[in-house]
């Protein structure tokens, strides 16, 4: 098995996901793919028995937060629900573990930024907003973005 303890361990899976939906022919299934890059790297069913406080496997937690992140670097293709699949780039990358730090590290700043931006943005929209039903209806639009963007060490 191999031992990780990182607040972002996700982005070890960044290089097996790849690995994964290429032997896959470019695409799968989400837990197919999870499947696949547990039997590439051998990993017991202890680890991939562990589960989240809110009862979800972890592993393939994990793996779909590394999905989300492949798609915001412009490797993976998300216009399929429910299919994984690889992009041209996607399909000639190959990354190690800094490369996979390095796109963490990029994204993780991206969107700290757009919140950022986003949060400025929105005082100053309400202010100037009469109809206090439509600035219910942002908030709750942007609390929706912001949990889809947080990294599971977010929560």
């Amino acid at each position: 098995m191999i031992k990780r303890k990182s607040k972002s361990e996700f982005v070890n899976w960044f290089g097996p996901l790849l690995d994964a939906l290429r032997e896959l022919g470019f695409s799968g299934k989400p837990k197919e793919v999870s499947d696949r890059i547990a039997e590439n790297l051998n990993l017991n069913e202890s680890f991939l028995d562990q589960t989240l406080k809110s009862g979800t496997n972890k592993f393939h937690n994990q793996v779909a937060w590394a999905r989300q992140y492949l798609t915001w670097e412009g490797l993976l293709d998300s216009s399929v629900r429910g299919t994984w699949k690889l992009t041209e780039k996607g399909k000639n990358t190959y990354l190690d573990k800094d490369q996979s730090r390095e796109i963490f590290l990029k994204w993780v700043a991206i969107n700290q930024k757009a919140r950022i931006n986003k949060s400025k943005s929105e005082v100053i929209d309400e202010q100037e907003e009469n109809d206090p039903d439509s600035i219910e209806i942002k908030a709750e639009n942007s609390l929706l973005e912001i949990l889809q963007s947080l990294s599971p060490s977010g929560f």
